[in-house]
């Protein structure tokens, strides 16, 4: 009996696919002649053939805990909602029940691939609220490490983009870079991921001996292992005929949605943040904006490979141009006393301790500031009621504000290019939920 039910699965692929739906014993028919019929069917109405489906949360293609609500006619479709909160954290409420000292190790997990960026944005918001300046040695040193923060970044989302295409190679190549920056990451800073490197004044230790040697080094070889990405993605007919004309989003559009970062720049808009208004040292460097003409799924690939180049160039300047002089400020209100001083003063324990303990205190006042992290404009607002804790934290997170874009992306497409659209929004949840 249980023979008699079993199809010929050799008859099956040879033969194409049978109409099973009313008749089990109905011929088989060429797969070609289903496909090319109309998408509403004979004898049914539209609304009979439009499905409504979940994708997420457990999803291996969201690239995090997101649930997408997609209504299809077909292999069209014809709405997407994404639905959030399934990797809610309360970091910004958190943040407000910490000292301000205690603060920085909390956002840092929020876009978990651009960390030094949301160090940059919470530690420069409390420098401006008190008025208080780092010195150059410093801010070099920042932007060293969020350039190489950046391209981290960038790799891990071409590796994952290509490999939800299918091209698992780029998966492997990309992340052997990335393990190089991290190896980088750990000399300098004593961590790979989540260093807490930057502080209020400054960095937390100068770079150690040899690390400008490995950074030269890498810097030597990236752009050779660039043009191995584009070897393997620019001609392929796969990858083209996946991304070209597919995703597009006007930049008008993109204004209006207040989007952000390599999104709008493939679309033809030069906004970046690090030009204009600039901030820490990026007005020393000499560096351009990649930009892409119809803001398809190809031209934020062609953005994004396109920025880490311009990111190496910027470590290189950084290298040559590195000032001199100390790598935090020395205001013993807001920074910690130096640790050869602890053995010797007891006045510098005890300034240790309360900083450590208790925090400094921050004059009331609230201030916005804003960079330009690999996915957009990252801002941290920050209110200060004259406490040692914040009254209020608040990030404007580019994965979250970038999000609205995806619906305008993907209506009126096919499904599978619904993957292909995510990947190159390239959204961080843990930024997007926090």
């Amino acid at each position: 009996m249980a023979d008699e039910l079993l199809r010929d699965e050799a008859d099956i692929t040879e033969r194409g696919v049978a109409r099973e739906a009313e008749d089990p014993a109905a011929p088989l028919v060429d797969a070609a002649e289903i496909a090319h019929q109309d998408l509403e069917g004979p004898g049914l109405e539209p609304e009979q053939e439009i499905l409504t489906i979940n994708m997420g949360p457990h999803h291996p293609a969201t690239h995090g805990v997101l649930r997408l609500i997609v209504t299809l006619q077909g292999e069209r479709v014809l709405a997407c909602k994404p639905v959030m909160g399934y990797l809610h954290t309360g970091i910004e409420k958190s943040c407000e029940d910490k000292s301000y000292w205690k603060v920085i190790p909390f956002v840092e997990r929020m876009d978990y691939l651009s960390y030094f960026f949301q160090m940059e944005a919470f530690c420069g918001t409390i420098e401006r609220l008190v008025g208080l300046e780092i010195p150059p040695r410093a801010k070099y040193l920042r932007v060293l490490h969020m350039e190489l923060n950046r391209i981290m970044s960038h790799l891990v989302w071409l590796g994952t983009s290509a490999l939800d295409l299918g091209a698992i190679s780029m998966f492997w190549y990309c992340f052997r870079e990335r393990d190089t920056i991290l190896d980088l990451f750990e000399m300098s800073a004593g961590q790979r991921m989540h260093t807490r490197y930057f502080q209020v004044g400054g960095v937390f230790e100068d770079i150690p001996v040899g690390f400008e040697r490995k950074v030269r080094q890498f810097c030597d070889l990236m752009p050779g292992r660039i043009d191995q990405y584009e070897a393997l993605l620019d001609k392929n007919e796969i990858f083209l005929h996946r991304t070209r004309n597919v995703g597009v989003v006007s930049r008008e559009r993109l204004l209006e949605l207040g989007v952000t970062g390599p999104l709008l720049r493939a679309a033809g808009e030069p906004w970046d943040l690090r030009k204009s208004p600039g901030y820490l040292s990026y007005g020393d460097f000499d560096f351009k904006i990649p930009v892409g003409t119809i803001g398809d799924g190809y031209d934020r690939y062609r953005v994004r490979v396109q920025e880490m180049r311009e990111s190496v160039r910027i470590i290189e300047q950084c290298l040559d141009g590195l000032p001199e002089g100390p790598w935090i400020s020395d205001d013993r209100k807001y920074v910690l006393p130096p640790r050869d001083e602890l053995s010797t003063s007891m006045e510098s324990l005890i300034h240790h301790f309360k900083l450590v303990t208790e925090g400094y205190r921050v004059a009331p006042g609230e201030l916005y500031y804003s960079i330009e992290s690999p996915r957009g404009e990252l801002g941290c607002f920050v209110l200060a009621d004259g406490s040692s804790k914040p009254a209020r934290v608040h990030f404007r997170d580019p994965s979250f504000v970038n999000l609205q874009a995806f619906s305008d992306m993907s209506v009126g497409g096919l499904i599978a290019d619904l993957i292909q659209n995510l990947a190159m929004l390239d959204p961080i949840i843990g930024g997007v939920d926090r």
